[in-house]
């Protein structure tokens, strides 16, 4: 397993697909906010449920880079890794990765109706 742990919005249908997605497609540790350890909690932002994070190298990546450093990592890197690399040498790249994390995030509900898992709080409920 990796030392690596993917932070999400575990009440959130579609951000739990995604979840669900790195946890198969690579060794990334996959952690819901509602299951946070105080450890993990006190090493992300005050703000840290507005986005997703990635917990690595001793470094938090945050909304957008969570989910770029979380591809890299995962077995579909082969094809990502060289052109985030390239990507990366464009000074507005930062800013186009964010906008569409945050892009993608106003819409999330819209989008779960497209592809969505039921996050593990609701299974659990279910299953009382």
């Amino acid at each position: 397993m990796s030392d690596a742990t993917l932070v999400y919005d575990d009440d959130c249908g579609f951000c739990t697909w995604w979840a669900d997605f790195f946890e198969r497609r690579s060794d990334l540790e996959v952690v819901g906010f509602s299951e946070l350890t105080d450890d993990q909690r006190t090493r992300l932002p005050d703000d840290y449920e507005t986005c997703s994070h990635l917990l690595a190298d001793g470094e938090v990546y945050s909304c957008g880079e969570s989910l770029e450093q979380a591809l890299v990592r995962s077995d579909v890197a082969d094809e990502l890794g060289p052109l985030v690399g390239f990507l990366r040498n464009f000074a507005d790249y930062e800013e186009l990765r964010e906008s569409a994390y945050r892009a993608v995030a106003d819409h999330r509900g819209e989008l779960g109706s497209v592809v969505s898992k039921t996050p593990p709080a609701r299974d659990a409920e279910r299953e009382n």
